[in-house]
C-alpha cells in the first residue's frame, strides 16, 4: 500500500480549490453537486445527473472537461440512437496505393474521456445497455475485437425526473454502474440573479487547465490507496445490508422506515461505493483517512438510486431520500467501535 504523504495531500487539495474557482467562472451555486462530481471523477466512477431542464447540467459537466483539460464528447439520447451511434461502426475502406479494401472500426463518441449521455432514458433499453460494457469495463468490443477506451473515463448522465411520457426508466443493472445519483436544484434568488447577470453579458470567460490526464490518475491512485478503519467499513455495510430482506436462518433487524416502505435492498457494489467515496471526501477535505462521517455523507448519492421503494412509499409520499434519513437517524455506531481508533493509528504507521 501506497503511503499517503502530507504533500500529496495538500497538492489534492489545491487542485480541488483551484478546480471549483474554475468551475465557479462559468456556474453560479451548486457546491455540493460540483463537489459530488469531483468526488466522482477522483474515484473513478460515474454520475446519474437528475434535475430539470435549465439547471445548466451540460454546462457543469463540459466546464468540469474543460478544467481538467480532458476531451469531451456529448451524446443527444433520443429514440432513434443506435448502439453503433455510441461506440462505433465497421466500415470499408480502399486503399488508395494497392485498391485492396479492408474493415476498419470508426470510433464513436464514446472514445473521449469525459462522456455526457444527455437524456440517457430518452433511448430503447438496445443503446442503453451499450453503455453497459464501457462503462464498467472501460472498453468496447466491435467484430470481435476489443477496443480500449481512453483513461481517464467518466461517464456523467443526465435525466429528466419531471418528464417521463415516451422514457425508457433505466434498469436497476444499469443504475447500479452509476457511483453517485447527483440531484440539482433550483437556485436561489441571489443566485439566479447572478446568472441572468452573466447571461446577458457578452464578457467571455477564459478556464483555465488545472489538471491533465496523468494527474487526475495520479491522485486516483491516492484516493484508493488512503487507509480506512474496520469498523468504518462495517458501518458501510450495516447500512447497505440494513435495507436487504435478511437471508434465511438471519434475524430481521432492518429498521422501521426499511421494512414499511423498501422493495428492494441495495447490493454490494453499494458498500463498496460508500466507502469509496468516504475516502475520497477525507483526501479532498485534506484528511489522512476517512471516518463514519465520511460514509454518512456519502449516503445520500451512493443509495438512493439503489434502495426501490414500495407502493406503500408512493402512498404516503416518501422518496428514496426520505427512506434513507430514516436508515441514518436508525443505524447507530456500534459502542464496539470505541477502541478500534488505535486502528487508525497504526493504519498510518
Amino acid at each position: 500500500m501506497t503511503d499517503v504523504k502530507p504533500e500529496d495531500l495538500r497538492e489534492i487539495s489545491e487542485a480541488n480549490d483551484r478546480l471549483r474557482a474554475e468551475i465557479g467562472k462559468i456556474v453560479v451555486g451548486q457546491d455540493e453537486v460540483i463537489g459530488q462530481m469531483v468526488e466522482c471523477i477522483f474515484c473513478r466512477g460515474h454520475a446519474l445527473v437528475v434535475g430539470v431542464p435549465g439547471l445548466a447540467k451540460t454546462l457543469l459537466i463540459s466546464t468540469i472537461a474543460r478544467a481538467l483539460s480532458l476531451d469531451f464528447s456529448r451524446i443527444q439520447f433520443t429514440p432513434d440512437l443506435m448502439p453503433s451511434d455510441i461506440t462505433g461502426t465497421e466500415v470499408f475502406q480502399e486503399d488508395k496505393t494497392t485498391g485492396q479494401r479492408s474493415l476498419c472500426f470508426i470510433h464513436g463518441p464514446i472514445f473521449s474521456n469525459v462522456v455526457l449521455a444527455d437524456e440517457i432514458n430518452r433511448t430503447p433499453p438496445k443503446t442503453q445497455a451499450a453503455l453497459l460494457e464501457a462503462m464498467q469495463e472501460g472498453q468496447v468490443t466491435a467484430g470481435g475485437q476489443i477496443h480500449l477506451l481512453p483513461s481517464p473515463f467518466f461517464v456523467l448522465a443526465t435525466q429528466n425526473p419531471i418528464e417521463q411520457e415516451g422514457t425508457y426508466p433505466l434498469p436497476e443493472a444499469q443504475l447500479d454502474r452509476f457511483m453517485y445519483q447527483i440531484k440539482i436544484g433550483y437556485p436561489t434568488e441571489e443566485e439566479e440573479l447572478e446568472i441572468v447577470r452573466r447571461s446577458s453579458s457578452k464578457a467571455e470567460v477564459v478556464i483555465d487547465r488545472v489538471l491533465g490526464a496523468e494527474e487526475i490518475e495520479r491522485m486516483q491512485q491516492l484516493v484508493r490507496h488512503a487507509p480506512v478503519a474496520d469498523h468504518v467499513i462495517r458501518y458501510a455495510l450495516r447500512l447497505a445490508r440494513s435495507t436487504r430482506v435478511p437471508g434465511p436462518g438471519e434475524a430481521d433487524n432492518r429498521p422501521k422506515v426499511i421494512k414499511d416502505y423498501v422493495g428492494w435492498g441495495a447490493g454490494p457494489r453499494a458498500s463498496e461505493n460508500l466507502i469509496l467515496a468516504a475516502k475520497a471526501k477525507a483526501i479532498l477535505e485534506g484528511q489522512t483517512h476517512a471516518d463514519i462521517e465520511h460514509v454518512r455523507a456519502a449516503a445520500l448519492p451512493v443509495l438512493r438510486h439503489r434502495v426501490l421503494t414500495n407502493f406503500n412509499a408512493e402512498a404516503d409520499q416518501v422518496g428514496p431520500d426520505d427512506v434513507i434519513r430514516g436508515l441514518l437517524d436508525a443505524v447507530e455506531v456500534a459502542d464496539e467501535d470505541a477502541s478500534s481508533l488505535k486502528e487508525v493509528d497504526r493504519l498510518m504507521g
